[in-house]
């Protein structure tokens, strides 16, 4: 993670097409670029979905950049340290398990999502927690 303020994600890169390695001929340099790849030209990113794809890591970025201009350098590398130590909390695998300590932490805390309500319910709660901790375990 490199330190940035910036608010949303940069532009993803953008692959060279046939005008940006065209010789005076209007054809092709393979030789000095490389052969052409059909796949990568036609291939069109959307600029939404990348920024989207991104946005929590940007946004997590640039709150730690300012955590450490204000408070210093402690300060993102004990939240980056607190949330390690929160995501591996050992539970038992057979119940639900719900992590409002990294939440909070992450800022998630005041945020509802569908997958905080449709937890893989439709499957039902395991009775047996003997074979649940076997294969957590890889007994």
């Amino acid at each position: 993670m490199e330190p940035s303020m910036c608010i949303v994600p940069p532009a993803p890169s953008k692959s060279a097409s046939l005008k940006d390695t065209a010789n005076s001929l209007g054809l092709h340099d393979t030789l000095q670029f490389g052969p052409r790849s059909i796949a990568a030209e036609t291939k069109s990113t959307n600029g939404l979905q990348h920024r989207l794809a991104h946005w929590e890591e940007t946004q997590d970025n640039l709150k730690l950049s300012m955590l450490r201009d204000v408070y210093g350098l402690h300060a993102p590398a004990r939240l980056l340290m607190e949330r390690r130590a929160a995501s591996t909390n050992p539970h038992m695998p057979a119940l639900q398990r719900s992590n409002i300590h990294l939440d909070i932490l992450m800022g998630r805390d005041e945020t509802l999502d569908p997958s905080e309500f449709f937890l893989g319910m439709e499957h039902g709660p395991s009775f047996n927690t003997h074979l649940e901790m076997e294969k957590k375990r890889r007994m």
